[in-house]
């Protein structure tokens, strides 16, 4: 009977263990080494309770070596030879893929013109894991979905569980994978090389059948070419040529010759892209007329029919029947149409129209015509103004039953945001209190207002505070009709300006006001910049002089 032993002498039986209290470190061995940078498992070491034989071997065979070493040189061996660095097999293969070029066969089904179609594909295979990836390219307006057919994995080879390796890979042959084959035609220069340097000999390459949907794509039918004056042929051209989403639509502005009414305007519009006419009526805000503005849908209009023996027993007219169809040129400025039994009298157009009649025809002459009976529109007037408010924002409340505020210069309102005129000015009055009164008077840039606020003055009985609200001051005869309000031109040192009945002089300005109107010099009177000038000396010359006085 064969005991073991541990450390201390005492058989490894329950009961004679010993726990060494001397051990301070409690971590598990590190199982991997490093070797030339790379981590990589680390060979087991002979000690207490492993297996002598191995030692004994170990020893035993490093004994023979030492002793079929031959002796070197006494200053070196005789040939000294870098080891060789290693590296492992993922860091050797990274990045390096094979690629073969392939095709499979699908079936078309209920066509009488082709039965399989042949679609490429590109193979990759990644010599780092041996995975492999299908990918077919994409080919625009195919209608079919392309692209990746098979991510990146280990394609399975038969049933037993083996799987592809490049090894079995080579040109004519099949591949299957997943039910469908795959018959690699050829591969790249990098394949080729690896191939013949693993002493793979590859076959010769295969051409790339071409099916029938191919040949009828690369020889296309014959076609024969028409003339540009018919309107039969050449549709496609005109689709996309004369398209409603790229504008080519002539619109002519006309008047509906109504007998029983008064003469009412109307829009038409003759769409290039299938010489169809389109006729619409304008209607007006609280015009009474229905809301219902096509007069005409949009229809080919027959200009001649063929002469025929019998009288028709039909209303409508088929396109067998008609021998002409109105043209562009058959619209003309300033001549009256009967179309569908209505007189439409054309007297304007817009621009993109006179474009096309002076490049397609430039024998016509697309001048407009001032008519002198227009339809009876009933125009809007505009009540007079009642002092309440401001005159925007009473104009709104003529124009919606629900008003809105004015729309305002945005641009303006975020450039001078913040920039503000200040003066000072007095209060032209008889009365000999308002005499020591004082006013400062802002301008602000933003939206052209002008505030007024009074400085307090202790023991002349006057409250000051805010004289003026923000608000735009009229110049003096100025009309509701036509208003002229204050600007930074007119804000002069010694001008009286009329605010609402109250006159102002004013008296001095800041330093910002000179700076502000010398950079926009060309639109302040030089009158103006002349006073600005002048009163910043002489509060120049007043300081100066209040400085020497005080030294």
């Amino acid at each position: 009977m064969s005991w073991h032993w541990n450390k201390h002498g005492l058989p490894f039986l329950p009961g004679y263990t010993v726990r060494d209290v001397t051990k301070s470190s409690f971590h598990r061995p590190q199982t991997l080494g490093y070797k030339n940078g790379y981590a990589l498992p680390r060979r087991p070491t002979v000690g207490i309770g492993q297996d002598p034989l191995l030692s004994e071997q170990l020893i035993q065979q490093k004994i023979t070596e030492l002793s079929m070493e031959m002796p070197d040189i006494t200053y070196g061996a005789c040939h000294d030879t870098l080891p060789e660095s290693f590296v492992p097999a993922h860091v050797a293969l990274d990045k390096k893929v094979l690629r073969f070029y392939a095709y499979f066969e699908e079936e078309v089904l209920y066509s009488p013109e082709e039965v399989y179609r042949v679609r490429p594909v590109v193979i990759y295979y990644y010599l780092e894991d041996d995975s492999m990836c299908i990918y077919e390219p994409v080919v625009e307006n195919s209608g079919i979905p392309q692209g990746k057919r098979i991510k990146r994995q280990r394609l399975p080879k038969n049933e037993h569980g083996e799987h592809y390796q490049w090894k079995d890979l080579n040109l004519r042959m099949e591949l299957e994978v997943y039910g469908v084959k795959y018959h690699l035609t050829d591969c790249d220069a990098f394949t080729k090389e690896f191939m013949e340097s693993e002493g793979i000999a590859l076959n010769d390459p295969a051409q790339m059948p071409v099916d029938s949907h191919s040949k009828m794509n690369r020889f296309p039918q014959p076609h024969y070419k028409t003339s540009s004056e018919s309107s039969e042929f050449d549709t496609m051209h005109k689709f996309l040529t004369m398209s409603f989403l790229l504008g080519q639509v002539l619109r002519f502005f006309a008047l509906w010759d109504d007998t029983d009414e008064e003469t009412k305007p109307v829009t038409i519009h003759y769409y290039l892209v299938d010489d169809t006419v389109e006729i619409r009526e304008i209607h007006e805000a609280n015009s009474g007329r229905d809301p219902f503005p096509v007069l005409m849908r949009r229809e080919r209009l027959p200009k001649k029919l063929k002469p025929e023996p019998f009288p028709s027993c039909v209303l409508e007219v088929s396109k067998h029947e008609v021998e002409e169809y109105y043209s562009p040129k058959d619209f003309q400025l300033g001549q009256t149409m009967n179309i569908l039994g209505r007189r439409f009298l054309l007297y304007d157009c817009d621009a993109f129209t006179e474009e096309y009649f002076k490049n397609n025809y430039p024998g016509i002459e697309m001048k407009p015509i001032e008519m002198s009976r227009r339809c009876c529109l009933y125009s809007q007037e505009i009540p007079p103004y009642n002092g309440f408010g401001s005159l925007e924002d009473s104009l709104q409340n003529c124009l919606s039953l629900l008003p809105e505020p004015p729309k305002r210069n945005v641009l303006k309102m975020l450039e001078n945001d913040q920039k503000v005129l200040r003066y000072t000015a007095k209060l032209v009055s008889q009365n000999p209190e308002d005499e020591d009164r004082l006013f400062i008077l802002s301008y602000f840039l933003s939206d052209d207002m002008i505030s007024i606020f009074e400085k307090p003055s202790r023991n002349s009985g006057i409250i000051g505070g805010k004289f003026l609200e923000k608000t735009r001051v009229p110049k003096p005869g100025s009309s509701v009709e036509n208003p002229e309000f204050y600007s930074p031109a007119d804000l002069a040192i010694g001008v009286n300006i009329e605010v609402f009945s109250h006159r102002f002089v004013l008296t001095n300005a800041d330093h910002y006001v000179l700076t502000y109107l010398e950079a926009n010099s060309s639109q302040i009177p030089s009158q103006t910049l002349d006073s600005l000038r002048q009163n910043h000396i002489n509060k120049q010359r007043a300081q100066s002089k209040y400085t020497s006085s005080n030294c």
